[in-house]
């Protein structure tokens, strides 16, 4: 009688300390599983067994923001050089003055987006004209159409580049690697008329000629006009373009952790407490 009383009472014991720790440890799961999506970084492989070159970025979760200057550097570097190829239908030119981009003031705004044009509504006779493009408008597509693009470009029609990070494996690394990675081809190593070697692009033969080259676009702010720094600016512009809120993500995600954890500790204590008066 007395071996099985003692069994009775373990088991309300066991299940007490279970009911103690399965709050603190759910808890400390979802903690675990935020911080791993924090820190998540893209696939380092372009295709195959190529290995990208990794850079350290600034905007790396889970605490990474982006470089202002970098952002603008960035986009100066689309605008004169991506652009004459590469639309992104996605932005418009009053991002440029949001929060977490590249912030330039309004009246920076308007000064950029009125370098362009853009047709109008028909006037009183049916006419189309062209006005200047205002900070609502988005930026203007090199092409008319896909047809004029392949047309200009040998056949290949030039991607999108409003989430062009998000939409490649290897995310930012792989954008980088690709800009940096045009070299001569290896002896032996067939190039095709039209076609460029690179070697971080999957089968290593691309239709987009080098598009960077020293001291193709001035810098004002003194920073170095090499093409590894147009590539690393520009692919800071690209990454904010394919994803806006990526600051205000990791502020979040963050935030989440932080209450999840002091969540987890009261629900310790609490159940501690509780259990405790049970007994």
């Amino acid at each position: 009688m007395t071996t099985h009383m003692n069994e009775t009472d373990s088991r309300p014991c066991i299940f007490t300390r279970a009911c103690r720790v399965a709050p603190f440890l759910g808890a400390a799961a979802i903690i675990a599983l935020g911080a791993m999506f924090l820190t998540m970084s893209g696939a380092h492989a372009a295709g195959g067994d190529i290995e990208l070159k990794e850079r350290s970025w600034s905007f790396e979760a889970p605490f990474g923001t982006f470089d202002r200057s970098a952002l603008r550097r960035g986009y100066k570097v689309y605008a004169e050089v991506c652009a004459a190829c590469h639309s992104m239908n996605l932005i418009k030119f009053r991002n440029l003055a949001e929060a977490g981009g590249p912030e330039f003031t309004e009246e920076e705004v308007k000064v950029i987006a009125a370098d362009y044009t853009i047709p109008a509504e028909p006037d009183d006779y049916g006419d189309v004209n062209d006005r200047a493009r205002i900070p609502a408008d988005p930026f203007p597509a090199p092409f008319e159409n896909e047809n004029a693009a392949r047309a200009s470009n040998g056949g290949a029609y030039p991607p999108d580049l409003s989430m062009v990070v998000k939409a490649r494996n290897g995310n930012e690394n792989y954008i980088y690697s690709l800009l940096t990675g045009y070299e001569d081809a290896p002896e032996g190593f067939d190039v095709p008329a039209g076609m460029n070697y690179n070697a971080y692009f999957p089968g290593h033969l691309i239709g987009m000629a080098n598009p960077l080259s020293e001291e193709i676009v001035d810098y004002e702010d003194g920073a170095p006009m090499t093409v590894d720094q147009y590539a690393k600016d520009v692919t800071t512009f690209l990454t904010w373009a394919s994803e806006p809120t990526r600051e205000a993500r990791h502020r979040l995600g963050f935030q989440v952790m932080i209450f999840l954890l002091v969540f987890a500790g009261l629900m310790y204590f609490t159940m501690r407490k509780v259990w405790a008066d049970a007994h």
